[in-house]
């Protein structure tokens, strides 16, 4: 037994709106590329759908955005002092994780673009376009609303066209839309279809529904489960005040082990400790050499140090670990928007 689906325009934006709807895409792609199910494309849903998609991220983005600042001028207007600064530090991880949701959804509008090719393209015929005139004529569904349902109407007498197309199969049509208004139950079950429409789907094997999810279980009850569970058990992307919390950690050891460096050369006697005034009357680099003022510095940095991060954090460490250190630096900077190799302290 065979299934085809056809999914409104605004289903297939709604998947591309929403990366935590990952698990239902990945599985309707495996039905598709297994067998299970063909789509039906109508060439009004893929125009739509490519007309929409870009403003698919921007919206979301813009939307996202725009509470983020009105919730930033609220918190310097009326936010306790004391806890400032953790909320700020919530905003900075959601305008973070706000970029990385930007590139979720257009890896999501891509691998929809690569689903709808495996499909082939439905045409309005002229019998269509003829079917959708005479339910505007007649104010049937979807034209029972003031406003202009050609689409709509198209996509219900394309959906009625491949169903009698392969009227001798036993091929199961489902219809999909979250386009209750225009195509459900008037002030009633918004899950059933318009009286209008509920001939069409008194056949056996023709279904009206409004959730994709709902469909894929009816097909594979074990699909969805376990793609919902591979997503739980997936990475989460790291928030902003985490990358900058560990960037911190790794200067500090950076810094603390090229002071030892400083600090074993002037126990050595290989770097003489001098006055600023000495200094000023060198020319060129001098690693021989540091100011007293700036050494003080330093020894009072590394005290600060090793209070905060503890002897532990601090090595000693062989070749390896040293490597480690700095290639997570240079990365986490590069995540930052550094260039790479950046281990300046």
């Amino acid at each position: 037994m065979g299934n085809r689906i056809l999914l409104d325009t605004d289903v297939w934006l709604d998947l591309a709106g929403d990366h935590r709807k990952a698990p239902v895409l990945t599985a309707l792609d495996s039905l598709v590329r297994a067998g299970v199910v063909e789509l039906i494309l109508p060439e009004i849903v893929l125009a739509e759908f490519r007309r929409n998609r870009d403003g698919v991220v921007e919206r979301s983005r813009r939307s996202l955005s725009s509470h983020i600042k009105r919730v930033r001028v609220a918190m310097a207007d009326f936010g306790d002092e004391g806890r400032r600064s953790a909320a700020i530090a919530q905003l900075d991880d959601m305008e973070h994780n706000m970029a990385v949701t930007g590139d979720l959804s257009r890896q999501t509008l891509d691998a929809i673009a690569s689903l709808m090719a495996t499909s082939p393209v439905t045409v309005v015929s002229d019998d269509v376009k003829l079917k959708a005139v005479e339910r505007a004529l007649s104010k049937r569904a979807p034209f029972h609303r003031s406003k202009n349902s050609v689409a709509d109407a198209m996509l219900v007498e394309m959906f009625v066209e491949a169903v009698e197309a392969d009227i001798e199969s036993d091929t199961r049509f489902f219809f999909v839309t979250l386009n209750t208004k225009d195509f459900s139950q008037h002030n009633g079950d918004r899950r059933l279809p318009h009286a209008d429409l509920e001939p069409i789907f008194q056949v056996e094997n023709c279904t009206y529904a409004t959730s994709i999810a709902e469909v894929i279980n009816e097909l594979d009850s074990e699909l969805l489960i376990e793609l919902e569970w591979e997503e739980s058990c997936s990475e989460e992307p790291r928030g902003l005040s985490d990358i900058l919390e560990a960037q911190h950690v790794l200067v500090r050891q950076v810094w603390y082990n090229r002071h030892l460096s400083l600090r074993f050369g002037v126990e050595n006697g290989d770097i003489r400790i001098i006055t600023g005034t000495e200094f000023a009357k060198l020319d060129g680099y001098h690693p021989e050499v540091v100011v007293d003022e700036i050494w003080q510095g330093a020894l009072a940095a590394a005290k600060k140090t090793e209070e905060e991060l503890g002897q532990s954090q601090l090595g000693p460490w062989d070749d390896f670990e040293w490597g480690m250190i700095n290639g997570k630096l240079s990365a986490l900077r590069w995540v930052l928007g550094d260039d790479w190799d950046m281990l300046d302290t």
